[in-house]
């Protein structure tokens, strides 16, 4: 259910077929970043399903936002859809920022 932003890291490298979906707000997104996500904030999630759906029979969704509830909820919610090629990061971006990016700010 959760992946770690180390793993997250060594399937980018990889060049594993993987779609960053960043659940946060537009706000939070102007302030920090991974490079390649795409915005879903959490409400339009639903609108989104087929779209994502149809990302996830191609690779994994790792889905993120500021500290990983969010995400949790949303990959909880894709697989009662039926989304099962999904991941939420565990610690969101700010772990991602501590852990392998620091040039993505941190913010409270």
């Amino acid at each position: 259910m959760e992946i770690s932003p180390a793993e997250v890291k060594m399937r980018l490298d990889a060049e594993e077929r993987v779609y960053l979906i960043d659940v946060r707000e537009p706000h939070e997104y102007r302030q920090a970043r991974i490079e390649g996500a795409e915005l879903v904030p959490m409400q339009s999630v639903p609108a989104a399903l087929q779209s994502l759906a149809g990302k996830a029979g191609d690779g994994v969704l790792i889905v993120y936002c500021h500290h990983g509830v969010r995400s949790l909820s949303v990959v909880n919610w894709l697989r009662e859809q039926g989304v099962a090629a999904c991941q939420s990061m565990s610690g969101g971006i700010d772990r991602w920022s501590i852990e392998i990016d620091a040039t993505a700010p941190r913010y409270s």
